[in-house]
């Protein structure tokens, strides 16, 4: 057995493929911490990226949003050239590093913000699959952001092609955190266990989720179901706080955090949207206490990248 992901330092990331990756994860019985940033907006810090603060506060793998693969945009970052940001990301984190891509029709009618409309260099399209391969990027999660339209069955056919061409290089996940914008995929009928089935038989390594308590009527005993079903499937699991309560006071998180834990999911993802491009950092460091302690805790934020 390899190590836990706990256990890993930036060395051993630098080092592990798809299914190291995923063995680390597994491993680690539900104490691993995804943190959501943005790299189009202006960093929080100004100078210092949004990837770079959710790891110092305790984030094991970090998920890229909004990043477009054909115009790449990470503030905060030294001058790096385009098809380096990623890379960039890692060195300086020590972190494996996901994006967003998702599987959607440009449509100026939805009725997004200008910060969530979807552009080309986003969507899931198998040219921007290979590019953000490419690029160094870890994992690839299929999903929607808000008024982008995603539906399930979008995911599956996007899953097919990035399976076939690319299920070697990077872990596949693919899931919703909230509706997207699609009428009848709100609630308790954004993921079933058809819609489950049918992403792990088209390629999906891991299932995203939305948190217990992150959308309306979604309990945790519904959640840790579809857990449950993913694992007999051979799947892992991302439980997703995707609703801006990422932004919500430390004594919710934390109930969050655990309720998530009791699911029996394996990873536990925390959006964007505290302020507009990361989660509260003190809310990082909270959800991760709640999962796994001080120890673990305080061990990922002081550990060098030079390890």
């Amino acid at each position: 057995m390899g190590k836990r992901l706990l256990d890993c330092m930036a060395s051993d990331f630098r080092t592990m493929g798809k299914e190291e990756l995923l063995a680390a994860i597994a491993g680690s019985e539900g104490r691993v911490l995804l943190c959501e940033t943005i790299g189009a907006v202006m960093p929080l810090l100004g100078d210092v990226t949004n990837a770079e603060l959710a790891a110092s506060m305790g984030a094991d793998f970090l998920l890229l949003n909004l990043f477009d693969v054909q115009n790449p945009v990470i503030y905060g970052l030294p001058k790096t050239e385009p098809d380096q940001l990623v890379q960039e990301i890692k060195r300086l984190t020590g972190r494996p590093v996901g994006i967003n891509l998702e599987p959607a029709v440009l449509n100026e009618q939805n009725g997004e913000t200008p910060v969530w409309a979807l552009t080309e260099g986003r969507r899931a399209t198998l040219e921007n699959g290979k590019k953000a391969c490419e690029m160094g990027v870890d994992m690839i999660v299929l999903t929607g952001n808000p008024g982008v339209g995603v539906e399930n069955r979008a995911i599956v056919e996007t899953l097919k092609r990035y399976k076939k061409e690319l299920g070697d290089r990077l872990i596949l996940a693919a899931g919703k955190m909230h509706a997207s914008g699609v009428l009848g995929e709100g609630g308790r009928n954004i993921l079933s266990k058809e819609d489950i089935r049918e992403f792990v038989e088209a390629g999906a390594d891991v299932i995203l989720m939305p948190a217990p308590g992150s959308v309306p009527g979604l309990t945790m005993e519904d959640v840790r179901e579809l857990v449950e079903y993913a694992h007999e499937l051979g799947a892992l699991t991302i439980t997703s706080i995707g609703t801006s309560q990422e932004g919500a006071d430390q004594e919710t998180i934390r109930q969050m955090a655990l309720m998530c834990k009791m699911t029996g999911t394996d990873m536990h993802h925390l959006g964007d949207s505290g302020y507009t491009g990361i989660a509260l950092p003190e809310n990082i460091m909270a959800y991760s206490i709640a999962v796994r302690g001080v120890r673990h805790t305080y061990r990922r934020m002081a550990a060098s990248v030079e390890r």
